[in-house]
């Protein structure tokens, strides 16, 4: 019987491969592993004089102050009703887009177009602030000066919360659907012609042909594709909020999500141990969230999940 052979052989037999990881993992300490000895400030009063180990131990003090004031919930409804806006309207888009580009013959057409649509998703969210600014400012924004050119009245976007939602969303899709084109579009090319050839044959017409060929053939990309949006679905997109919303107090129960009342808790209010609950709730509810999507995909088909 061979015996069994350990760490430490495999370590001195690929003594090079593990000296090329070494860097790989010191990262991963510094960076992800070591900085969580912090999530104990979740169950402390901090306090700036006695540090980290020596502010008041108050157990889940901060989460019930979370729970019972109802911003627990505000931000997680609002953290998942906009990502799920995303993801949906997102990939569907990007779908569409991609089967549009992959059915247009013209070459330079077909790169012109990808080009223009992608383009978007490399411009910063600050920039976009910018033209969100010029578009919706009471003003002197573009669309209030064309609503009064028609003599309407003009809307003052920035002290509205309803119209946010949509416009958070829309800005969202347009800047990203290029990157989502780009990944669909290459499944699409990796589909073989025999495939249309032979629905061709049978008389398919071309919307047919997408319907029974194309779409059924991105299934497992969106499959993936879903389970990794849904992996990070608690959490927000922080610059897109921060740099549309800012501080604007008069929008924070329709844009308010994890990401941006962390970060206002420990800039403005300096409540570290508030903003380290909530930080600690949206990993925790996302790492349960992606680990049960991925079982009941797991259960209905096992090639589809990511574990």
């Amino acid at each position: 019987m061979a015996k069994k052979k350990g760490f430490l052989y495999e370590l001195n037999k690929n003594k090079i491969m593990f000296m090329m990881l070494f860097p790989t993992l010191i990262f991963f300490l510094v960076n992800s592993y070591f900085p969580m000895i912090g999530v104990y400030y979740a169950f402390t009063q901090y306090d700036f004089a006695g540090g980290l180990f020596g502010s008041p131990f108050i157990g889940l003090q901060n989460f019930k102050f979370l729970t019972q004031s109802g911003i627990l919930l505000r931000l997680t409804l609002n953290t998942i009703g906009y990502n799920v806006a995303f993801i949906v309207l997102g990939n569907v888009l990007a779908i569409v887009a991609a089967i549009l580009i992959s059915e247009v013959r013209g070459k330079l057409f077909k790169k012109i177009t990808q080009s223009v649509m992608f383009l978007p998703y490399f411009m910063s969210f600050v920039l976009l602030s910018v033209i969100a600014y010029n578009l919706f400012n009471y003003e002197t924004g573009f669309a209030n000066q064309f609503l009064k050119s028609i003599g309407m009245a003009p809307v003052d976007v920035y002290n509205t919360p309803w119209l946010w939602p949509i416009l958070i969303t829309v800005f969202y899709v347009w800047k990203n659907i290029g990157y989502g084109m780009v990944i669909y579009l290459t499944s699409i090319m990796g589909i073989s012609d025999e495939y249309y050839e032979a629905a061709k044959i049978d008389g398919a017409n071309i919307l047919q042909r997408i319907w029974r060929i194309t779409v059924p053939m991105l299934k497992p990309t969106f499959v993936v594709l879903l389970l990794f949006a849904l992996g990070s679905i608690m959490k927000g997109q922080f610059d897109l909020f921060y740099q549309l919303v800012g501080n604007n107090g008069l929008l924070y129960n329709a844009t308010d999500i994890i990401d941006t009342y962390v970060y206002r808790s420990l800039k403005v209010n300096f409540d570290i141990g508030m903003a380290t609950a909530a930080g600690l709730y949206q990993s925790v509810f996302g790492f349960v969230l992606i680990m049960t999507v991925n079982y009941i995909i797991k259960k209905i088909n096992e090639d589809y999940a990511l574990f």
